[in-house]
């Protein structure tokens, strides 16, 4: 498991990178987030857990802007992105990487048309040649150097994810928020996804969010977990914390997972 960095060696820092504070989310009548408080810093990584309908993926919506709060505050690098204008906004949206939860890859691009998408929509400083560079760069860290010219549906659903890993990564994020990374993939895909989103998170040191039901991927990429339920964090800390807790949510949760 990945340690959490310290400020003394240029990692975490006394402000959050990303800093949900007491957030309150309700859709219609129903509660989907109750005042919910959880951070992360620079070259940490949390997995945020719970079962379905606990308000995970509506967290990330909220985090990108996507979604606002009832109440609370959503704070990027310390500032509330509550009312902030699309032009601020879409700034901060590109220190963000995002790995949706089945690659949402374009059908019709390439492998390499699909990551040099976002580069060609907002690097249009760098030469066509510096793109390219860039392209074949990013596939080569995720291991997808060979597989430029193929379509998504020539592809494995690992092989996706790592697109999809690089194609996040294209704008050099601070932060990068994954949803479901491991769904859907075998036992030997999903830890090849699990030992890349380590070794990235090694080179890179960003603020990390990942929303999981895999318990063993959680474990293995995660600094710290939070356990949601009822739109409420029921406990945050270390897997071993989590093991060591006495509340019967938690234990059924391990047990079940």
């Amino acid at each position: 498991m990945t340690q959490r960095n310290s400020p003394a060696d240029g990692g975490a820092t006394s402000v959050p990178v990303v800093s949900v504070e007491n957030v309150r989310k309700t859709f219609e009548s129903h509660m989907v987030l109750n005042g919910i408080s959880i951070s992360v810093s620079r070259g940490e990584t949390l997995a945020v857990l719970g079962r379905s309908g606990t308000g995970k993926s509506v967290l990330l919506r909220l985090i990108i802007g996507l979604e606002t709060p009832d109440s609370g505050s959503v704070r990027i690098h310390g500032q509330d992105i509550a009312g902030l204008t699309l032009d601020r906004m879409g700034e901060i949206r590109k220190k963000m990487g995002f790995l949706f939860q089945h690659a949402a890859l374009y059908d019709s691009l390439t492998v390499a048309q699909n990551v040099a998408f976002p580069i060609e929509h907002h690097r249009r400083e760098m030469a066509s040649s510096e793109q390219r560079d860039r392209v074949r760069s990013l596939l080569a860290e995720v291991g997808m150097e060979h597989d430029l010219e193929k379509m998504p549906s020539d592809i494995s659903g690992g092989m996706q994810k790592r697109v999809g890993l690089a194609r996040a990564l294209a704008l050099e994020p601070q932060i990068l928020l994954l949803d479901e990374p491991t769904a859907g993939l075998d036992p030997i895909s999903s830890g090849e996804i699990n030992d890349l989103i380590l070794k990235l998170q090694r080179e890179h040191q960003m603020a990390s969010i990942v929303v999981t039901h895999d318990m063993h991927s959680a474990r293995t990429i995660a600094d710290r977990l939070s356990l949601l339920d009822q739109g409420n964090v029921v406990i945050e800390g270390k897997f071993e914390d989590l093991q060591q807790s006495d509340i019967e949510f938690v234990k059924e949760f391990l047990k079940q997972s």
